[in-house]
């Protein structure tokens, strides 16, 4: 905003010249001094709508920052949801098979000519 002519205290202070002929002022010089404050005020104008358009350019940003997170977020729950809950593995849930089967259908498993331990693991 380096283009300001006037301050509000410039404004409110300015005397301007009495003309030579009676009580006035002269036309020129007030004219000069409103052009300048239109000018300021176009500039205070210009500067106000570029500073609306950043600043809804920049809320537009954190929106979409929000959205990416809440997203990320999401993803992040729903693969902790997909993990399996334990981490054992396929020979860990055989052996556990085995020893169910053992339990539940142990005389009939043990009918195998006298070889009880050919599903053990």
């Amino acid at each position: 905003m380096g283009n300001i002519n006037y301050t509000p205290q410039d404004i409110l202070h300015k005397q301007f010249k009495e003309h030579s002929i009676g009580k006035g002022y002269d036309m020129a010089d007030v004219d000069e001094f409103l052009d300048n404050v239109i000018k300021d005020y176009d500039t205070y104008n210009k500067e106000i709508d570029r500073l609306n358009d950043e600043n809804e350019r920049l809320k537009a940003k954190v929106d979409e920052l929000n959205r990416q997170v809440e997203v990320g977020a999401t993803m992040n729950t729903r693969s902790a949801n997909q993990q399996p809950v334990s981490n054992a593995t396929n020979m860990d849930i055989l052996k556990r098979l085995s020893n169910l089967e053992r339990r539940v259908f142990g005389s009939q498993l043990g009918d195998n000519n006298g070889n009880d331990d050919s599903h053990l693991l």
